[in-house]
């Protein structure tokens, strides 16, 4: 069998060691419930409140200010709908943009069967939005704008700060999904003028299953789930403890080793990108070519079906991810890819490759090799590719 190499570090990343370590007592030694009073409870609790410190540390904030969830998909339902029903007497207006996670664009298409309405911004053929139809958009029904931090598909980096200036200016709060972006960016959450902010764990080698909420004091938002009163009465459920350890110590290692890690992704994208574009015609990089995550590489290649290519690629070894939603039972691809206005047939043919701490430069380059082998097979299958050859 093929020596397994890994390019998908987008979709999830593996526990770091050291992370595991730290949660690894929680499972058989101090396994307390947190919200009890005896000693082995106690400690749960303290390593809850350590972890709650890392986690603030690491965006510039308040450990008051950090909720721990089930993941980034709660933590982003838990941060728009939460804001939404608790300001509904101010305003129903939400803006957002075509290309979020489906955690953010599911969710405001459930407010809107509510009554909300919401605004979905449009983004150029980079991914960026424009600032002036963000701010023309505001009505003073405006309560919330939610823009995630850095896209998941194409990589492109949104202008964050201006954006919370925008919100700060006219007293609507600003959500951000910094999900693939803890890690991989520097944020301050207040010189960014963030209000709410999403992350999961398992983005930046902790734990599946771990996410974490932050909500800047003073801002009103409810619970949307009854039970306890775990999270200061806000996030009903018992402590995932381990999680939470396995979350505090990837937090603080991700910014530990930050320079140097992705520089690491850095020179891995640009030698990839040149390299395709060198030994491979008929491509197009997709996302901004500056502004966007270290790791992140989202290539279309014409004449081919990316199920196709991931398929090949499954069968050398080689793990990463498509343009398209065929595996999911869509046969529509990517809303990202449509949305920065590639044609049906160019978005069905990308492959996203996402870099991480265990990718080297020999591991591009047998990633190059096989693309240019697969590639040349597929187009040579493709009655386009023929027809193209011909004129």
């Amino acid at each position: 069998m093929e020596k397994i190499r890994y390019f998908d570090h987008a979709a999830t990343t593996a526990t770091k060691e050291e992370v595991l370590k730290e949660m690894l007592p929680y499972f058989t030694l101090n396994y307390g419930n947190a919200s009890s009073i005896y000693s082995i409870g106690r400690k749960s609790k303290k390593a809850v409140e350590e972890s709650r410190h890392k986690v603030a540390y690491a965006i510039g904030t308040e450990a008051k200010e950090i909720y721990f969830t089930s993941c980034g998909s709660e933590s982003d339902n838990l941060a728009i709908k939460g804001v939404a029903f608790a300001n509904k007497e101010k305003g129903n207006h939400i803006i957002t943009t075509k290309i979020e996670h489906p955690a953010v664009l599911h969710t405001c298409q459930h407010l809107e069967r509510e009554g909300f309405r919401v605004t979905y911004l449009n983004v150029d053929n980079e991914g960026l939005i424009n600032l002036k139809e963000l701010e023309e958009s505001i009505t003073p029904q405006t309560i919330l704008i939610s823009v995630m931090f850095a896209n998941n598909e194409i990589g492109t980096i949104q202008p964050i700060k201006e954006i919370g200036e925008i919100a700060k200016r006219y007293n609507i709060y600003f959500h951000t999904d910094a999900v693939q972006a803890i890690g991989n960016v520097r944020i301050n959450v207040n010189e960014l003028n963030i209000d709410l902010l999403s992350m999961s764990a398992h983005k930046f080698y902790g734990p599946k299953g771990m996410g974490a909420l932050y909500v800047r004091s003073g801002v009103k938002f409810e619970k949307i789930q009854d039970g306890g009163h775990q999270e200061r009465n806000m996030r009903a459920g018992t402590e995932n403890v381990a999680g939470i350890v396995g979350l505090g110590k990837a937090i603080e290692l991700a910014y530990e080793n930050f320079d140097e890690y992705n520089k690491k992704l850095t020179d891995l994208r640009d030698y990839y990108f040149s390299q395709v574009e060198e030994k491979i015609p008929d491509i197009k990089i997709n996302g901004h070519r500056t502004k966007r995550l270290p790791g992140n590489a989202n290539i279309s290649f014409e004449f081919i079906e990316g199920e196709s290519l991931l398929l090949y690629l499954d069968a050398r070894g080689i793990c990463a991810s498509s343009g398209s939603a065929c595996t999911s039972g869509s046969l529509d691809p990517s809303h990202v890819l449509l949305a920065i206005g590639l044609p049906h047939e160019i978005a069905h043919g990308s492959l996203r490759v996402t870099f991480g701490d265990d990718n080297s430069k020999s591991d591009v380059d047998f990633l190059v090799e096989t693309l240019v082998e697969i590639v040349e097979k597929l187009r040579h299958m493709s009655p386009l590719y023929e027809e193209k050859s011909e004129k």
